[in-house]
């Protein structure tokens, strides 16, 4: 990272949100599919989503799994200069240049429901499922070795925050930053 402040986005609310969006869509399409014969009746499509829905979560959870263990195992301490995103802020950055294509994909789920029903959104649900587990996974790393897994916003924008443009990660004690290990929102006690 170059001299000076610079921002930093939480790995764990990037791969979080991503799971997100797609199990709720997906469970949405498989919802509205259910209700759709399709061609090969609904309980075939049953049965083939809920295989769907396995298989997406396997690849979705196994997916760049080497390159996240290698960036965290690399990460360096992050200088006192950055700049911690929130949650929430981190969460739309990372929706805003996708939202088109979780539309996309949201639309073919629903339309592959002509073919067998429910199965394109138990698809889309499973990579949900899929990424939710990969958050959990990284929240176990970042509790067992005390620290929170952050990197450049910029570089994760593109192609994910194990994606090629990543070069590093950085890492905070446990308590920065307003998410949980994990990526979960931090629940503040209210003061007495």
């Amino acid at each position: 990272m170059g001299r000076g402040a610079y921002a930093l986005a939480r790995v764990a609310v990037m791969v979080r949100t991503a799971g997100r969006w797609c199990w709720w869509l997906g469970a949405l399409a498989a919802l509205a599919g259910a209700f759709v014969p399709g061609l090969t009746g609904r309980r075939i499509g049953a049965l083939g989503g809920a295989a769907l829905f396995l298989l997406a979560a396997v690849a979705a959870f196994l997916a760049r799994r080497r390159r996240y263990a290698a960036l965290a195992q690399a990460a360096t301490h992050a200088a006192k200069s950055a700049f911690l995103q929130d949650r929430r802020v981190t969460a739309r950055l990372w929706l805003r240049p996708r939202r088109w294509w979780l539309l996309l994909a949201f639309v073919l789920a629903v339309g592959s429901s002509a073919a067998a029903s429910a199965a394109g959104g138990m698809l889309l649900a499973g990579v949900g499922a899929g990424l939710w587990a990969k958050a959990v996974w990284l929240g176990r790393w970042e509790r067992s070795h005390e620290a929170l897994l952050w990197t450049c916003p910029e570089e994760a924008l593109r192609r994910g925050p194990a994606g090629g443009d990543v070069r590093a990660y950085l890492t905070t004690g446990p308590a920065a930053g307003d998410a949980r290990p994990g990526g979960a929102r931090r629940v503040v006690s209210p003061a007495r």
